[in-house]
């Protein structure tokens, strides 16, 4: 527990280092992104969605576990972050077939997400979700958290793998 709590904690450090880095640095040492770069906007969709109301680590571990379904899938990060929206309520990521505008208010909180998306897309954060590919709200219990091995709790949602 004490390991666990001391990554979260350096993990927690190196964001809010990040972002005193990201107002104060000249924007040429920055990360960057092209402005019609889909999947960025893919996955900063699924932390903002999904997780804009968790900490900073819980908003880091939503994006690692699509960035980790990308690399076990081979699909981009928009077939991953939308698969199943067709039909509602039968998506992978809730926000994205529950009815709702994607599009998202907040500014403060979509500029963290994209941030986010860039450090998690371009693999300069560590896995904070334990190489989850799956996670749920701890207000649910779905059945097929079972067949599964949980790898971390952070905020307010529960990491799994596959065994």
């Amino acid at each position: 527990m004490y390991l666990r709590t001391l990554g979260i904690l350096t993990a927690a450090f190196l964001s809010i280092l990040f972002v005193v880095m990201a107002h104060f640095m000249p924007s040429a040492t920055m990360l960057t992104a092209s402005a019609d770069d889909q999947d960025l906007k893919c996955l900063a969709q699924a932390v903002y969605f999904e997780a804009r109301g968790e900490p900073f680590s819980g908003q880091i571990a939503v994006a690692q576990v699509v960035h980790n379904r990308v690399e076990a899938r081979k699909k981009s990060y928009c077939d991953i972050v939308f698969e199943g929206s067709q039909r509602r309520n039968a998506c992978q990521f809730s926000f994205a077939c529950d009815g709702k505008s994607d599009k998202p208010i907040n500014k403060i909180a979509w500029k963290r997400a994209l941030d986010i998306a860039k450090l998690v897309k371009s693999g300069y954060l560590r896995d904070l979700s334990g190489d989850a590919t799956f996670y749920h709200a701890i207000s649910v219990h779905p059945r097929w958290s079972k067949a599964m091995e949980q790898t971390a709790e952070i905020g307010h949602h529960v990491f799994y793998r596959q065994m």
